[in-house]
């Protein structure tokens, strides 16, 4: 599919089939998000597949946002590995993070495979559900699966502001 014709399209899925996502299908999201780049290719992401009953029921402890989907993914980074900016010392686990879940989000489109990103959770709750080394920081949750039938975007999926509100050259003004 033409790149942003699968961006246009793709929305934020909050009504999901009990279908399961196919296991071919997961590795091939996961593969989406192992070639993302990330700060001096180093690859902070932890990645946690949550498909059992068992870990679906612990993910409903962490975040309101679920949505009964019958899968997950839990990206986290590990903040031994993160590249760090020598002027201020920020991180880049988080970007990095955020670019793999982007990876994996579009491939799901691609691959008929509804997501929405979550990051209305609870960090400590996940920490403590899926028993996270300590220097693993979650930053999102892709529930994901087949849309229901009638699952549809929200009435705001389509709302872009003007690029011109979001764009500048050179300078802000």
């Amino acid at each position: 599919m033409e790149f942003l014709k699968l961006a246009r399209n793709r929305f934020s899925v909050r009504n999901f089939s009990v279908k399961k996502v196919e296991q071919n299908k997961i590795n091939a999201i996961l593969q989406a998000g192992q070639v993302a780049p990330t700060a001096c290719n180093l690859q902070p992401q932890k990645i946690l597949v949550i498909q059992s009953e068992d870990a679906l029921t612990k993910l409903r402890k962490c975040t309101v946002c679920h949505f009964h989907a019958p899968l997950a993914i839990l990206t986290c980074y590990d903040q031994k590995l993160c590249w760090k900016r020598e002027c201020d010392g920020k991180t880049s686990g988080d970007i990095d993070a955020a670019i793999v879940t982007t990876h994996m989000m579009l491939e799901a489109a691609e691959l008929g495979i509804g997501s929405t990103w979550v990051m209305h959770f609870i960090p400590e709750a996940v920490r403590d559900e899926f028993q996270l080394p300590e220097n693993f920081e979650p930053v999102s949750i892709l529930v994901m699966g087949y849309p229901a039938d009638d699952a549809i975007p929200s009435s705001a999926h389509h709302a872009s502001k003007n690029i011109s509100d979001t764009v500048s050259y050179n300078e802000y003004k």
